[in-house]
C-alpha cells in the first residue's frame, strides 16, 4: 500500500493545469472618488461577477482577490490596487504567482472608441493610449494577450478626455449599465469556456 500513499502524495504535488486556470483582471482606480466613474468599468464588471455567484475579494498583493471555479476551470479574479497607471505590476505578480500563461489572461477596460456598452475582445493589440494597457505591456514587454474593451464612448467635448473618463455614468447609462454589465459576465464565462474565438465571434459588437 505505501506505492499507493507515494501516488497519492506525488497528485497532490503537482500542479494545477495551467490552461485550466484564468487570470480575469478588470483595471480601474481604487477609491470611493473613482467608483462609479467610466475608467473604472474594468471593477464594475468583476464585482457584478463575484456578486452573482456569491464570492467575496480578500485583499491581497498588488490588488483586491476572488477566486472562482467552473465546469473545472479556476478564475482568479483580480482588481489591482496599484492605480491605472501601474496595472502591470499586478497583473505580472499573479501570472507569475499563479502560473498563468499570456493567452489565459483577459483585461478588462474602458475603451473611448467605442459606442457606450459595445464589447470588443481582441487576442492582442496596441494600448491604444490606455495607461492601464500600456503598464502592463511594458511590464510584459510584449502586447499578446487577450483584452476585453467596454466602450464607454466619446461624448466629451474638445479638451474634456480627462473629465469624460474620469467622470460619472450619465442618467441614460446607468440605466442601461446591469444588462451591459450581465452581458459582460456571459462574455468572460464564455472566455473561459468556450474559447477566445468563439467569445468573439459571438460577444464583438454585442
Amino acid at each position: 500500500m505505501k506505492w499507493l500513499t507515494n501516488l497519492f502524495a506525488k497528485q497532490k504535488e503537482e500542479p494545477t493545469d495551467p490552461m485550466k486556470k484564468f487570470l480575469i483582471a478588470g483595471l480601474g482606480n481604487i477609491g470611493a472618488e473613482y467608483v462609479n466613474t467610466r475608467h473604472n468599468i474594468g471593477f464594475k464588471v468583476l464585482d457584478r461577477l463575484v456578486q452573482q455567484e456569491g464570492l467575496s475579494y480578500e485583499t491581497a498583493k498588488f490588488g483586491a482577490v476572488a477566486e472562482y471555479k467552473i465546469k473545472g476551470r479556476t478564475l482568479i479574479l483580480l482588481k489591482p490596487n496599484t492605480y491605472m497607471n501601474l496595472s502591470g505590476k499586478a497583473v505580472k505578480h499573479w501570472m507569475e504567482k499563479e502560473n498563468i500563461p499570456a493567452e489565459n489572461v483577459l483585461v478588462v477596460t474602458d475603451d473611448l472608441n467605442i459606442p457606450f456598452g459595445t464589447i470588443r475582445i481582441k487576442a492582442k493589440g496596441s494600448d491604444g493610449g490606455h495607461n492601464g494597457l500600456k503598464s502592463i505591456q511594458q511590464l510584459l514587454n510584449s502586447s499578446d494577450y487577450p483584452r476585453f474593451r467596454f466602450g464607454i464612448s466619446d461624448e466629451f467635448k474638445k479638451g474634456k478626455q480627462i473629465d469624460y473618463v474620469l467622470g460619472e455614468w450619465d442618467d441614460k447609462e446607468k440605466l442601461a449599465l446591469p444588462e451591459r454589465l450581465d452581458k459582460s459576465v456571459e462574455a468572460i464565462k464564455s472566455f473561459t469556456l468556450a474559447g477566445l474565438a468563439d467569445t468573439m465571434s459571438n460577444f464583438n459588437g454585442k
